[in-house]
């Protein structure tokens, strides 16, 4: 009898596959952001793209949750799915968020400490991607969780060091809370690349 309920339950596989849709657009995101930086022309068009990446992000993390309250059995459970994919949305409205500010605060050009915490932000994308392509199997996660919290750990102390630099330094008070409060949103991007990463840590301990 339990046996023929079992197969009457509803499982859903296709979260796996949500997440790596989920994590490849989250890269597009990371991607538009740096050739933001990198090549800061056009950035009203740009940013629009960014943004209209996010609102992809939100209708797949909706699909996500919509499944998650749908499904009676899951194959990871069901406050870890909604962990992983809570914290790939929060990386990617962080990078929206790093990018309006750079239109709406009106900013001549990124300064290096910009560009160098954008790329940490797309070098932890890349390795998020990864793992979550890796997630189905359990394969190969430790070291690209390893890797995301070092470069969490290295964008923590060039924001940090930056904003103090502003506040000792800059004699625009306007300037500095721009840049504070943009050093701010890159530092918190990659604080959920690591919330991500030890999501999928957790998961790994509970599979292994």
């Amino acid at each position: 009898m339990a046996l023929k309920l079992s197969r009457l339950m509803p499982r859903e596989e296709k979260f796996f596959d949500l997440f790596k849709e989920s994590a490849r657009n989250l890269l597009k995101g990371a991607e538009a952001l740096k050739d933001l930086v990198n090549n800061y022309q056009n950035v009203e068009e740009k940013v629009k793209i960014i943004k209209d990446i996010e609102h992809r992000g939100d209708e797949i993390i909706h699909e996500i949750i919509d499944k998650l309250n749908k499904t009676f059995i899951t194959p990871l459970d069901r406050e870890d799915i909604h962990l992983v994919a809570s914290g790939l949305d929060d990386v990617l409205d962080a990078i929206e968020g790093i990018s309006s500010r750079l239109l709406f605060f009106k900013i001549k050009e990124p300064t290096p400490a910009c560009i160098q915490l954008v790329d940490i932000i797309y070098r932890g994308v890349v390795q998020v991607e990864q793992a979550i392509s890796d997630l189905e199997h359990f394969d190969n996660l430790h070291p690209f969780c390893v890797e995301i919290n070092r470069l969490e750990n290295e964008a923590d102390g060039i924001s940090q060091r930056m904003i103090a630099q502003l506040l000792d330094e800059e004699p625009d008070w306007r300037v500095a809370l721009k840049w504070k409060e943009i050093y701010g949103r890159l530092e918190t991007a990659a604080d959920h690349c690591e919330k991500v990463a030890v999501a999928i840590e957790a998961i790994v301990m509970k599979g292994s």
